[in-house]
């Protein structure tokens, strides 16, 4: 029987490529948005939020711990950047850099947060089903209780 692998299973990028990866994906983000709108918006945040979903399921399972810490470094370079070159694009244009990439930092927020957790999930879940003995998994034949020939579940009441 031929293994189909799942959506868990498909990663096997390099952890130094698809840092490169998040890192363009963020950076592009970055210009799309500053082009069209002037500053760092909501269409950031989303594409922050993809991109951490997509390092995580692109990398191999020997790299997961440089996926596992990218997302915040990904987003502290890339405001750090801004507040060199552009710092009214993430904060007062009067601001230092340190006070932009802080105020930056703290506008994004929520997508740093969300990004990251669905990051460490996306990981954690791949940990799981790698881990998995091929015997358990349901498109290598099910579980014992699943096979051809077992009893059904009965279901016995007291009283």
């Amino acid at each position: 029987m031929s293994h189909t692998r799942t959506l868990w299973e498909e990663g096997r990028e390099p952890g130094r490529q698809v840092v490169a990866l998040g890192a363009a994906l963020a950076l592009t983000a970055v210009v799309i948005d500053v082009a069209v709108v002037g500053r760092v918006s909501l269409f950031f945040d989303l594409c922050f939020v993809t991109m951490c979903v997509a390092v995580a399921l692109a990398v191999r399972p020997t790299d997961f711990f440089t996926v596992g810490v990218l997302p915040p470094l990904v987003m502290l370079g890339v405001f750090t950047l801004l507040g060199f070159t552009r710092p009214e694009a993430i904060a007062d244009p009067r601001d230092g850099v340190i006070q932009a990439v802080v105020s930056g930092l703290s506008h994004h927020s929520v997508a740093l947060v969300v990004g990251y957790m669905l990051c460490l999930g996306c990981l954690a879940t791949r940990q799981r089903v790698g881990r998995r003995p091929e015997a358990a998994r349901p498109e290598a034949g099910g579980y014992a209780a699943n096979r051809s020939g077992s009893p059904e579940p009965r279901r016995t009441t007291s009283g």
